[in-house]
């Protein structure tokens, strides 16, 4: 897909129609973006920030800095960032049927009661208001969503620009909105809904 750049502003989009509350994003793109430009360093404002994966493979003095940016952020509203470090669809799912098996087992839970929201409420994304995108963009070109958000993104909207990452500005998200509400829209049409 060559998407059409569109301008405008992201009030002027949520004013033609429904905005995805959740929007995930694989990065790709970055060592070849690297590879011609270098490095730059982004500063975030006011976002709480948290990371979700196996925390147990990363380095102590990387997990410290984790928990340092967790609890200095914690108190933020309105913007939810999730950084998936060392993160792994299948393994989200293995350790939700763990957990799972382990309050059944322990009678917390009866296996009958096991259904969507338990399975939900015991995934990684557990920790957002929003834990199902969605939207999710995958920048670089690549048409897979590689491990990603397997359980989360069963009805999630996927969208795959050819730009890299570190060039993918604010032109290219509006582009990824208004493709997000082009959809939605046609989406409402076929089963006769109001957006």
């Amino acid at each position: 897909m060559t998407p059409q750049r569109h301008s405008g502003t992201l009030g002027e989009k949520e004013n033609q129609g429904t905005m995805p509350k959740h929007v995930a994003i694989i990065l790709d793109g970055n060592r070849r973006w690297a590879k011609k430009n270098g490095l730059k360093i982004a500063e975030r404002q006011k976002i709480k920030v948290m990371f979700i994966g196996k925390r147990e493979n990363i380095p102590a003095s990387l997990r410290d800095a984790i928990l340092e940016v967790e609890e200095a952020t914690k108190s933020y509203e309105g913007k939810h960032l999730i950084i998936a470090l060392d993160y792994s669809g299948r393994f989200d799912i293995l350790q939700t049927c763990k957990s799972l098996a382990e309050k059944a087992k322990n009678g917390l839970i009866q296996a009958e009661e096991i259904d969507e929201k338990l399975m939900e409420n015991e995934l990684m994304t557990k920790c957002s208001e929003f834990p199902i995108p969605d939207l999710l963009i995958r920048t670089g070109g690549e048409q897979r969503i590689s491990n990603f958000f397997l359980w989360q993104s069963a009805y999630t909207k996927l969208y795959f620009p050819t730009v890299l990452w570190p060039e993918f500005g604010k032109a290219d998200y509006l582009e990824a909105l208004t493709w997000y509400q082009q959809r939605e829209r046609r989406f409402s049409r076929r089963f006769g809904l109001r957006v």
